[in-house]
């Protein structure tokens, strides 16, 4: 069996969100065939995303008769100059915003690094937060970070989790009063001087607004997608398109909308109560044009998951916690959806 075999068999394969096939799409990096293995390299960015793993399900059972081994890997050739990057063995950086405080926004991005940690994903969270950081509260973190001999920094790491946080870096009671080049200095340093490894996904917490941290990172990071939270009330999402506005600015591509304290279902009772209106959230993605990623109910159990520290995403047997992971599982397609369309627009 030859590469022109191979190819031939694979244009049968249809990307199911970019409406054609794999080879004409140009998602084929390499065919490598010896006596035994048909090694292929497939332009897949966002590893353990359920499209992504089913395509390459089907890429195996397409040529699972040829009687040869299957050997699947996949990368993403990002054009630019590995040496020249911050943060390069980082393959999606994601950054979860808000437009206003209050909505919610850094239990989403924790249930969200939790939820790919989850599903088998290598992941980093990041605080970026720096006037008001709390997510290693919320994973219940107690470890700090260590220094090596290079004076770089080893982040602790909490359910699969690498983790970094101005929390670790200041007392516990003490306020953070900074301008903003301090804010870019520290931030700078947080990410080129910490040891992150490899990792699938870095999830980037970000403080509410459009301020001085979204400006140093949307400047300094090669951000791949991100993630606007509001809640279903219009005050929310009339700050929300605020966010949107800004990564639009930046040609940061926005993977979605995700409404947060959706609905609460009264655990005496039973019945759904919208305390913050509904389906606001849905309707904003539909009017600007944004996938909607899912609507995350408002249920005790993630208040105190959050001060417990342990992500709702976690537990089992949850509606909750099935809406947290189906959310995650979304936007993993959707980063995926992304760095393809980028290759195939090439």
């Amino acid at each position: 069996m030859d590469e022109d075999e191979v190819l031939d068999r694979l244009s049968e394969v249809e990307d199911p969100s970019l409406g054609d096939d794999i080879v004409s799409l140009g998602l084929i990096n390499e065919v490598r065939i010896d006596s035994e293995t048909i090694a292929i390299d497939l332009a897949l960015g966002a590893p353990y995303s359920p499209t992504e793993t089913a395509l390459a399900g089907t890429v195996r059972e397409t040529l699972a008769d040829t009687g040869y081994g299957i050997e699947l890997s996949a990368s993403i050739d990002t054009d630019l100059d590995a040496g020249e990057q911050i943060l390069p063995d980082v393959e999606n950086i994601i950054a979860v915003a808000s437009g206003k405080g209050g909505v919610g926004k850094s239990t989403v991005a924790v249930n969200l690094a939790a939820g790919l940690a989850e599903m088998g994903a290598r992941v980093g969270l990041f605080d970026a937060d720096v006037y008001g950081p709390n997510v290693p509260r919320m994973v219940e973190s107690d470890a700090r970070p260590k220094a090596t001999h290079e004076e770089t920094i080893v982040p602790p790491e909490k359910y699969g989790m690498k983790l970094m946080s101005m929390d670790f870096l200041v007392g516990e009671d003490d306020p953070v009063i900074w301008r903003g080049p301090m804010v870019h200095k520290v931030l700078t340093q947080l990410w080129e001087d910490v040891e992150w490894g490899a990792l699938d996904y870095m999830i980037v917490d970000l403080p509410p607004g459009t301020g001085d941290t979204q400006l140093t990172l949307l400047q300094s990071v090669p951000v791949s997608g991100a993630v606007i939270v509001t809640t279903p009330q219009q005050v929310a999402l009339d700050d929300a398109r605020k966010g949107l506005r800004m990564f639009g600015e930046h040609d940061t591509p926005v993977l979605g909308i995700v409404e947060n304290m959706s609905g609460f279902v009264c655990p005496d009772c039973g019945g759904e109560h919208d305390i913050f209106g509904s389906g606001g959230g849905e309707a904003f993605a539909e009017d600007v044009d944004m996938p909607f990623l899912g609507a995350l109910p408002l249920d005790p159990a993630v208040r105190k998951g959050g001060d417990a520290g342990r992500p709702i995403v976690l537990e089992e047997e949850s509606d909750t916690a099935d809406a947290v992971a189906s959310f995650a599982e979304k936007t993993a397609d959707m980063q995926g959806i992304v760095q393809r369309r980028l290759v195939a627009n090439r």
